[in-house]
């Protein structure tokens, strides 16, 4: 759980120092990447991880991660210019890969199938503590220390856990086969999922998607894709063996864990946002409007892990929350802004929903995987999770700057549509009156929008097979 606190931790508490940063290097057109680098690098690195944990050993793959992580996070807090803070923080995103899906393997070793939704209930509050705590400490440390104790603050964390996991997983059961490491392949994904991630990044970044540049990632990862895909059906030791796609069941899971992670990532820059643009409000009280979204994703996880283990079966409290996602979003939707309450209370709807989800869809999956795809299988759904917060951002950022684009709100400049991850020039920019009135209207749409592609998710839980979990009885 520490593994993966603090892998979760570094996507939320870097947020709040982004303006620092810009500050000291002056430098605002790699600040995205700050973020952004870190995400794409933590996406590649999961599936790769996933197989190199099956045939080397799990305990050997999270310490390697774990130490990358930490050592990359001093390198973020030394870094004397932008370019050496993006590099360092693509390092953290590889490091922070094994850490979030070698933990969640380890758990596939040690538990059953049946037993194992309480524990990924657990791993859940992980995130959301973190989507708590992050803000909070960013901002704290930016303002009374530096931006760099934002990094420095993994050294003591980083290597603690460490020397914990060396101990306590020193009688984790090693692969006894021979390992044979597909490079071709290990090169074919990193290239093509690295371009379609960067083209995905670039459109919510504000790049048109008709772009030359946009055009050729999308092109030539889709292409790679295709190789890999091809070469994988051909290869003795397939980094994501054509097996586990023949499993209806898990297939279906990582859709809706796909669909599910698009919502909760969508909605976390979202709702802030909506709450700074059409209030005026803060980053600060922007963070605990937030919180009804956080809270729920433990709730929603700690209540489905446990009625899977009771019931045996993970269908059921999947489909209630693809049922709930829809509702929520669409409370938020006709919620005005300055109904704070019913705006929190489908906030925390929506938080549960989606809790209900993330870890039944990974017992699922796991149930469908034999024993020594594990790793692999585990790994591959946290790249469709990952795939799907990614893709989630871009697309709603996307098409929140096409509404704006299409029905401008007055007195909002250019870089208020155009620089949504900033989120601070949102309220800055923010017109009084009307123009706030058009842009309630503008989030409203994009929740509709939100809403309806959540219905894709429903169609996936109702699509799949009610199977038993194995385990005890």
């Amino acid at each position: 759980m520490s593994a993966i606190f603090l892998g979760a931790l570094d996507q939320t508490i870097v947020a709040v120092s982004m303006p620092a940063i810009s500050a000291q290097f002056a430098d605002v057109e790699l600040l995205a990447w700050v973020i952004s680098g870190y995400m794409v690098a933590m996406t590649i690195a999961t599936p790769i991880y996933g197989k190199l944990g099956d045939l080397f050993g799990r305990r050997r793959m999270i310490l390697i991660g774990m130490g990358l992580f930490t050592v990359a996070s001093l390198f973020c807090g030394l870094a004397q210019s932008m370019e050496q803070l993006v590099l360092a923080r693509i390092l953290q995103g590889i490091g922070a890969g094994g850490m979030v899906s070698v933990s969640q393997a380890i758990i596939g070793d040690v538990v059953p199938p049946r037993e194992r939704g309480k524990y990924q209930g657990y791993f859940s509050s992980m995130y959301a503590a973190a989507s708590v705590a992050g803000p909070v400490l960013g901002g704290l440390m930016t303002e009374y220390l530096s931006w760099r104790w934002v990094f420095w603050l993994n050294l003591p964390l980083g290597l603690g856990a460490w020397l914990f996991i060396r101990r306590t997983l020193a009688g984790l059961r090693t692969p006894q086969r021979q390992a044979r490491i597909d490079y071709l392949g290990t090169v074919l994904l990193i290239v093509g999922l690295g371009a379609v991630l960067l083209a995905i990044t670039d459109v919510g970044q504000g790049q048109a998607w008709h772009s030359s540049p946009v055009i050729a990632q999308f092109a030539s990862g889709v292409l790679a894709l295709a190789v890999f895909a091809w070469h994988e059906r051909r290869t003795a030791e397939p980094i994501l063996p054509p097996r586990l796609f023949a499993d209806r069941s898990a297939v279906l899971c990582w859709v809706t864990i796909f669909f599910t992670s698009f919502q909760a990532i969508s909605m976390s820059a979202l709702a802030p946002l909506r709450f700074q643009s059409v209030t005026g409000g803060g980053a600060d009280s922007a963070a605990l409007f937030l919180l009804p979204l956080a809270f729920g994703l433990p709730i929603g996880a700690f209540f489905g892990g446990r009625h899977t283990a009771r019931s045996g079966r993970f269908k059921p409290v999947i489909l209630s929350g693809a049922l709930l996602v829809p509702v929520g979003v669409l409370g938020m939707a006709f919620t005005p802004i300055s109904n704070l309450w019913l705006s929190c209370l489908f906030m925390l709807l929506t938080g549960i929903a989606c809790g209900l989800q993330f870890p039944t869809s990974l017992v699922g999956a796991q149930n469908a995987a034999e024993p020594k795809d594990i790793g692999v299988s585990t790994s591959t759904t946290n790249l469709f999770r990952s795939l799907g917060g990614a893709m989630g951002v871009a697309l709603m950022s996307a098409l929140l700057l096409a509404l704006l684009g299409a029905e401008p709100a007055q007195g909002l400049s250019e870089a208020g549509r155009g620089n949504l991850l900033l989120q601070s020039l949102a309220a800055a920019n923010a017109p009084a009156g009307g123009g706030r009135a058009q842009l309630a209207g503008v989030f409203q749409e994009l929740f509709w929008i939100s809403a309806g592609l959540s219905l894709l998710g429903l169609a996936a839980a109702l699509a799949m097979p009610d199977r038993l979990l194995r385990g005890r009885t």
